[in-house]
C-alpha cells in the first residue's frame, strides 16, 4: 500500500519503520523533521497525506489531531483510510471521523497498548474503532505493526476500550504498591508477598507481568531504577482521559478519579514526572498514614 504516516516520535517512528520493512510505500511527516529510514519525507502533513491509500496518524492530543485532521483530509484521496492511532478524547475521535466520513473518506481510531518496545518489535494491541470495511483494509497494517487487532465497534469505541482498560491498569498498579509498602511495614517479606498474590485472588498483571518491586517476579521497569517502560506522565494523561469521558458519560468512576488525583500529584508536584508509572511503590514506601 501506498501510506502516508504523521507523527514519527517514540511510538510512530518504529511503527512506520516496520512498515516500510515490509515493503510498503511510506511518506511520513513530523514536525521535529524525524525521518525513517526508507521512507520519503514530505514536507507538510498535506504533502504525506497526497494520493495514500491510508493515512496513519500518531499524535499527542485531541487538539492537535483536529488540527491536523482539518489539514491532511481534503488532501486524501476518496475511499483512503484515515487511521489515527493516538491515543486522545472519545469526543475527538469521534469528531475526527466524522469530518473524514463526510468527505468521502473511511476512518478509524485505533490507539496501542505495547508502548516503545511494542512498537519496535511489531507487537502491539490495537484498540480499533471504524467501520468493518476500513478494518479490513487496515488489518494487513495491524498484522505487520502489531501481534493483535481488536474491532471494538464503532467510531470512537478503540478510544473508549484504551481508556477503560488504562483506568483499570492504573487503579491496580496504585492498589499493588499499596499493599506491597503495608507489607514491608507488617515485615512480610516482598517475594513471599509476591509468591502469596501472584497465585491468590489478589494476583494482576501489574503484580505478574510488571511487579513494581525490584527483584521479584519478571523483569520489570523496577528492576531498571524505575526507567519508564510506561511513563507516570502518560498514565496520568490516559486517567485524566477517562475522568473526561466519564464526566461526558455521566459515568460514576471514583477509584478511576482517585487515581487520576494520585497521580497528578506524583507527576507534579513529587518526582513522578520522566518515570515509570510502578515508581509509586517507592513514593508509597516513604509515606505514612494520614
Amino acid at each position: 500500500m501506498k501510506i502516508g504516516f504523521i507523527g514519527l516520535g517514540n511510538m510512530g517512528a518504529p511503527m512506520a519503520a516496520n512498515l516500510v520493512k515490509a515493503g510498503h510505500e511510506v511518506t511520513g511527516f513530523d514536525t521535529a523533521a524525524i525521518t525513517v529510514e526508507g521512507a520519503a519525507t514530505a514536507g507538510s502533513a498535506a504533502a504525506a497525506a497526497t494520493g495514500q491509500d491510508v493515512v496513519i496518524t500518531m499524535l499527542p492530543n485531541g487538539a492537535i489531531l483536529r488540527s491536523v485532521a482539518a489539514e491532511v483530509i481534503p488532501a486524501m484521496q476518496a475511499g483512503a483510510v484515515l487511521l489515527d492511532c493516538s491515543t486522545v478524547d472519545v469526543e475527538s475521535a469521534r469528531a475526527v471521523a466524522e469530518d473524514a466520513m463526510a468527505a468521502g473518506l473511511k476512518a478509524l481510531d485505533a490507539p496501542v497498548s505495547g508502548g516503545i518496545g511494542g512498537a519496535q518489535a511489531g507487537t502491539l494491541t490495537f484498540m480499533v474503532g471504524g467501520t468493518e470495511d476500513a478494518f479490513a483494509i487496515a488489518r494487513p497494517l495491524f498484522d505487520i505493526m502489531g501481534q493483535k487487532a481488536v474491532h471494538c465497534g464503532p467510531s470512537g469505541n478503540g478510544q473508549a476500550a484504551k481508556i477503560c482498560n488504562n483506568m483499570i491498569l492504573g487503579v491496580t498498579m496504585i492498589a499493588t504498591c499499596e499493599a506491597f509498602a503495608l507489607a514491608d511495614k507488617l515485615g512480610l517479606d516482598r517475594q513471599a508477598m509476591f509468591d502469596v498474590v501472584s497465585t491468590s485472588s489478589g494476583y494482576s498483571w501489574t503484580m505478574n507481568a510488571y511487579c513494581p518491586a525490584p527483584g521479584v517476579g519478571p523483569q520489570s521497569p523496577a528492576d531498571n531504577g524505575y526507567t519508564p517502560g510506561f511513563a507516570a506522565e502518560l498514565m496520568l494523561k490516559d486517567l485524566r482521559l477517562s475522568q473526561q469521558a466519564a464526566e461526558a458519560a455521566d459515568a460514576d468512576t471514583p477509584m478511576g478519579a482517585a487515581a487520576a488525583a494520585l497521580y497528578a500529584t506524583f507527576v507534579e508536584e513529587e518526582d513522578g514526572k520522566g518515570r515509570d508509572f510502578s515508581a509509586m511503590l517507592p513514593r508509597f514506601e516513604t509515606r505514612h498514614r494520614g
